[in-house]
Formats: structure tokens, sequence, C-alpha cells
């Protein structure tokens, strides 16, 4: 039977100027919606408690088992409003399904994708006020599981909480598109065979924190790693997947395996295709990309994810040396071409042949 959530409105909502403040100016994960979707697991119940309720802290035991063992997984997507006050996801069930991946791989109890889908459209009706109108803006969902039965013992955890929250975000290039830098870090690794590259849980993020101070230190915005095996073959960004575009037509990604399966990556490879682009899923040797860009061969790089959708790639920064692709963030390259498209698709300014977008509200 599938969950219900029911809902328990705040008491004490944002009031409309306040919300009306918040939303001139977003920002990313500052501000946040006045409920939040919840429902609890345990081996004799299964799924059960499910309801919205207000937007507060959360009670935890000191011995709550994600804080000492970082049993966790989380998503990340957007509710976008359209010209007729509707509002709709981008391929939601997709990021269920990764949801119930990344669940087996950390040992967590799968949700089902349609119990996914009933806490992100309760949590989405209750709060539709936040859903921006203007721009680019985007109500951003934030759904995530974790240990919470309060034991010190190194099994999976009997106990477990779901949620939902949300936040209003602004357009994540606020002066424009602009091309980042990369640091490609020599030091330090993101995943491995048997790890858990493929899952988006938050310890793959946590290992990402020390490197980027590295490329900070650089004038670099974003790392990219190498495989862990060789240190020779591209992997992803920080939280990004990477592409390639060639001389001769051809767009490149790295193979899955040891990365994450990004829902934007997925769908560029059905976009590119429709741009007569050749696409080729395989590894990606980071000398190809040196001097691929150094030489023509290589025209543009850019990474995609659900914050900024397709972000040019500028310079990629190495000790001692640095190079940057030729037509990275022109108007008319394959990245920008590809961002406006999906974001047409996204704020309904385009028609959707592909069946992407799920109405929630």
């Amino acid at each position: 039977m599938s969950l219900r959530f029911a809902l328990q409105l705040n008491p004490n909502p944002v009031n409309p100027t306040r919300r009306a403040e918040i939303m001139a100016d977003p920002g990313f994960g500052r501000h946040f919606t006045d409920h939040m979707a919840r429902a609890v697991w345990t081996p004799d119940g299964g799924w059960q408690d499910s309801e919205i309720i207000p937007f507060g802290p959360i009670p935890m035991h000191p011995a709550a088992a994600v804080l000492h063992y970082a049993q966790e997984i989380f998503e990340g997507m957007k509710a976008y409003r359209h010209a007729d006050g509707s509002i709709w996801s981008f391929r939601p069930a997709a990021n269920g399904e990764r949801f119930a991946r990344s669940a087996q791989r950390l040992a967590l109890p799968e949700l089902p994708v349609p119990d996914f889908m009933a806490a992100i459209e309760g949590l989405v009706a209750a709060d539709q006020v936040w859903v921006p109108q203007e721009g680019e803006n985007s109500l951003y969902l934030r759904p995530f599981m974790f240990a919470s039965e309060p034991f010190l013992g190194v099994r999976p955890a009997n106990e477990v909480t779901f949620m939902v929250i949300a936040c209003p975000v602004g357009a994540y290039f606020s002066g424009g598109v602009k091309p980042v830098s990369i640091w490609l870090s020599s030091t330090y690794t993101r995943a491995a065979r048997g790890g858990t590259g493929e899952a988006k849980c938050g310890g793959n993020y946590a290992a990402s924190l020390a490197p980027m101070i590295e490329a900070a230190a650089h004038q670099c915005e974003q790392v990219c790693f190498l495989d862990a095996a060789e240190g020779r073959y591209v992997e992803e960004l920080g939280g990004m997947n990477l592409f390639f575009v060639t001389a001769d037509g051809r767009i490149v990604t790295p193979e899955l395996g040891t990365i994450l399966e990004g829902v934007t990556r997925g769908s560029i490879l059905i976009l590119a295709k429709e741009l007569g682009l050749e696409v080729e899923e395989r590894p990606v040797a980071i000398s190809e990309w040196q001097e691929g860009a150094a030489t023509g061969a290589i025209t543009e790089v850019f990474a995609c994810g659900t914050g900024a959708v397709v972000t040019p790639v500028g310079r990629l920064v190495w000790e001692g040396g640095e190079v940057t692709a030729p037509m990275t963030g022109a108007d008319d390259s394959v990245a920008m071409r590809v961002r406006r498209q999906l974001m047409d698709i996204q704020y309904g300014r385009a028609a959707d042949p592909y069946g992407w977008m799920t109405r929630l509200a």
C-alpha cells in the first residue's frame, strides 16, 4: 500500500512580506519553505508515520548511527513554475530510481518510487507559494534518508528516517553563464571500483572538500578527479559530470562505474544525438583532454548537474600547466545550445517530446 503524506499545517509560516523579500534574492540553500516531508522505517513496520509537518530542527539522539557511520543518501531536484502558474518537475521518477539504487549501496531500505513521488508532490502542494515565478528561479527539493537508530554497533540501522526539505533558489549564474576553472587533483581521488562513487551519499562530497580548498588556492572553482587505480582517467568533478566535444563531431563522457549517473547527464546524451553528434561513453585519459584542447581536437568542455544545468569549463589547471578549449562558453557552442534546450523544456517554453516533465501542482 502506498504511503499517504497527511498535512500538518505550520501554525507559524513565514509572513508574506518576509517571503517576498526572500524570493527577491533567494540565493541557494539559505532559506527554507514552511513544511517538510517525513517518514520512518523499521524492520517490523516498514515505512510508516508519513506526513508533511512544519519545517524545523530534527530531534536526534547523540548515538544516531548516521552521526558515526555516515549511513545516509540524498537527492537534488527542482520544481519549476510555468507561465500558466502550474508547477512541474524534470524527470523526478529518475531521481526516485537513483535514490533506491543509492539506498541499496548504503544498506538502507528502498523507498518505492511512488512513495518518493508522493512525498515530493505533498510538499510542493503544501508550499507552492514558495515556487518562484521569475526568470530562472526555481524551488530546489532535497530528499534525504539517514540512519536514525541510536546504536553504536557497526551494522545497518534498524530505524531509518526519510525526509524532503525545499528552498527557493535563484539562477545559478546571477551575472550570466561564465566558464569555470578546474583544478586537476593529483593528490586526492573521489571513488574507487567497488566503492560508493555511483551512490549519491554525503561521504562522497565530504571527500571532495579538501581538494576544493586546494583548488581555491590555485584560483579554481572546481576539482577534476582521476581514477583511483591508475590516476590516468577523468572521472567527474566534485558534484558534476563532464563532457568533451570534439572537432570531428563527437561528444564524449566518462563511462559509468565509479561516477554518479546524473539525470542531467543522461538527458544530454539523448539531446546530443538530435544535434547530430556521435555519442561516446568511454574512459577518457587526462592526456586526451590536455592534448586535445591544446591542438583543437577538443573544441569545448562542459560539466552538468541539477544546480547549474550546464556549465562551460574554461581552464584546466594542474601543477606546472594549464589549457583552455577554444569554443568553451561561445553562444553557439554545444554546451550553450544544450543548456537552452534543457531549460526551455524545464520552464515550459518548449515542447517536451520525451515526456520528461511531471506536473506536481
